[in-house]
Parts: structure tokens; sequence; C-alpha cells
């Protein structure tokens, strides 16, 4: 099964994200209002309808703070491939001054450039330990629709939800996500601690009592490794047919999304589009778990232990259920909220057995197309200004 460490945070985010919504429809009815709480209920409603805040861009110590801040977020951000949206969507709101709804849109453009910049830079990157790929497109294959299906189920979301109830998510969502990598470093900390202290152990053993080296042979001879160009690492990391295949999704999903813009909103029509991206995100996702469960099942019948991907678990019926979950749960808080849904991916292609590089240059891979997705059904919906759009965007895209 995949890690526990996960799976108590998608049951986090689940029941929080639930009692919050449920509260927003007892906050809505009359019966539930007193007399005693009339006052904080009509404020809270004048807040959650307040018009949108944007801005004006112009020179100020708050731009420039928050050039710095997105420039800093974004580059933590892609090295351990959850995007930044947690750093970006409260500096916008509360530096720049803009509203929850419009700082999770800005977020998604700032997201969008990050993840490009990162992408091209992996792509010459080759990998740390064998001659395939860095980014694994099986993994991407597997998540990519289903978080791209969440992220339009996110912004849909985001439009009918009133800006306290997304204020509200947004600090359920930092709170999970900071405590558990708080967690998660000290864990690592003891680790590395842990390995440092037996490697020093071995080192003492090296040397006898009369202080002489002992050389174990045991060790194989290091043979220097041949090192590939640039280009060649660069041709390496592109597998084409994987690449066209999620290039194909994204673009349905692109194409299911403008026509959408052009017909009545909640219209039979409307729903009729919105319900075809299912059968295309089921569809590739089928494709690709079929795919994995047949050659796991094929490896075990001769006892081959070797992976299958770069993820080292077993790929039954509810492990592949489970990365549905979150690739669409990631998906909707990220649309909704402005979060690139890699604070979910990320740390659980590290759980499933993926190496760190692998993992970071493969979330961020899939953040990329989830992003621009995101980004052009934003700006369909009138939701970011495009003067800080394109700043925040292009800035970060050239500095990264």
């Amino acid at each position: 099964m995949a890690g526990s460490s996960s799976r108590g945070m998608v049951a986090y985010l689940l029941t929080g994200f639930s009692l919050a919504v449920v509260s927003a429809f007892f906050l809505a009815d009359p019966v539930f209002k007193t007399p005693e709480s009339s006052g904080l209920l009509n404020s809270v409603a004048l807040h959650s309808s307040t018009d949108r805040v944007w801005p004006r861009l112009e020179f100020s110590w708050r731009s420039v703070l928050a050039t710095v801040i997105g420039f800093l977020g974004s580059a933590c951000g892609t090295v351990g491939g959850v995007g930044g949206g947690g750093i970006f969507v409260p500096m916008l709101t509360l530096i720049v001054g803009f509203d929850t709804k419009s700082a999770a849109a800005i977020s998604k453009c700032m997201i969008m450039g990050a993840s490009a910049s990162s992408v091209w830079y992996n792509l010459q990157v080759p990998h740390p330990t064998k001659e395939v790929p860095i980014l694994d497109y099986d993994l991407a294959l597997l998540f990519q629709p289903m978080l791209m299906l969440g992220i339009t189920v996110g912004v849909a979301l985001s439009v009918v939800f009133p800006y306290w109830l997304i204020t509200v998510l947004i600090i359920i969502l930092f709170m999970g996500t900071s405590s558990r990598s708080f967690y998660r470093g000290i864990e690592m900390w003891k680790e590395e601690t842990y390995l440092k202290s037996e490697i020093a152990g071995r080192k003492e053993a090296l040397v006898n009592s009369r202080g002489e080296l002992l050389i174990d042979t045991t060790f194989e001879p290091l043979i220097p490794k041949e090192e590939k160009s640039k280009w060649a690492v660069f041709c390496l990391n592109l597998n084409w047919k994987r690449l066209l295949l999620l290039f194909v999704v994204w673009f349905c999903f692109l194409m299911l999304q403008v026509v959408k813009n052009d017909v009545t909103v909640c219209g039979t029509t409307y729903w009729v589009i919105f319900c075809l991206q299912f059968p295309v995100a089921l569809g590739v996702f089928g494709y690709e778990a079929v795919k994995l469960y047949k050659e796991y099942k094929k490896r075990l019948s001769v006892g081959n232990t070797e992976c299958i991907c770069e993820a080292s678990i077993a790929w039954t019926p509810l492990n592949i259920a489970f990365c549905a979950l979150c690739g669409i749960l990631g998906g909707t808080v990220g649309g909704l909220l402005g979060s690139g849904g890699g604070f979910i991916l990320g740390p659980l292609l590290l759980e499933i057995g993926v190496i760190p590089q692998v993992a970071s240059a493969t979330a961020t891979f899939v953040m990329m197309f989830s992003s621009s997705l995101s980004v052009v059904e934003f700006y369909l919906l009138n939701r970011f200004p495009m003067p800080y759009g394109k700043f925040l965007d292009q800035f970060i895209l050239v500095c990264l």
C-alpha cells in the first residue's frame, strides 16, 4: 500500500474540507441564526460577497517584496516538486493585497512559469543511477489525467465558494502541509544522523589496532562513467510517444474549457461538456493503470522483482485507486486554492519508492500541464489582472 503519511494527509484534507463546506451551509441557513450571532454572520456575509480586489501594478515596496518572495518561493518549490503555492497565495493576499480568489489564480500563473522553467532544466539532466529518462512517463500518464480533471472541478468550485470559505480552506491546507513537512523533516534528519554515525563507525573499523589501513577487496573498482553531451541527455529524456499522448490529453481538456466558456453557465450544454472531461481522463488513466497492473502480474508470476517504473510499490487495484484519488484531490485543491497539486504528488512519489531527483522532476513535469490548464480557465473567467500575471510569470520564468 502507498505510504501511510499520504493516506493520513488525504484523510485530513477530506475531513477538514468536508467540515468547512458543511459549516458554510449551516451559516447560510436562517434556522441557525440567533440574535447573538447576527452581527458576526452579517460581517461574514459582507466579507464573502466582497468584490475582487486588484491592486495596480506599480513600483513600490510591496511589489519589490512580492517579487523577491515569489522568486525564493518558486526556487524552493520547484526543487522539492511541490510548486510553491503555499508561499504564493499568502504573499499575494497579505503583502500585495489581492483577494483570496484572485491570489489563487495569480499563484497558478507563477507555478506555471516556475514549472516550465524547471522542466526545461530537468530535460538536460541525466538520471542519477540509470540510463533512462529522468522523467518517469509511466507515472506522469497515471497522474496527469486525474490531476487535470481535479483542476477543472476545483476551478468550478472556486467560482461558487464564498471568499471566507476559500480563506478557511487555505488555512486548513497550509496547517496540514506545514506540519506534515516539519514532521517529515525531523524524520529525515534522524535518518541522516543515524547514517552519518554508521559511516563514521565503518571508517573506524577500517583501521586495525596497530594503525594499519585495512582494504576491503569486496568492493568493485570504480569505473569512470562516460559523460554524455547535453544534447544526448536531452534526447534521452524525451519519450516522444508518451509526450505526444500527454499533450493530446492536455489539448482535449483545453478545447473543452474553451468550448464550455461560450455556452450558458449551468445549462444542459454546459454540463454535457463538463461531463465529457471524465471519459477523457478516465480513459487515459485506465490505459496506463491496466498496463502497470498487467506488467506487475506478469513479472510477479515469473519471480521478477525488478520495478516496472521508478516506483517500487505493488501495482494492485487498491494502490492504483489510491493514486487516482490523490490525483483528483490534488488537482481539486490546486484549482480551488491556487497550489500546484505537488503538495500531495511530490511526497506521494517519494513514499512509493521514487528517488528524490526523479520524484521532483516528474511532479514538476505533471504540474506544468495542470497549472497551464488552470491558467487558461482562470483567464477565460477573468479571474486575474493580466499585468500582474504576465509580470510575475515571466519574471520567475527568466530567473529560474
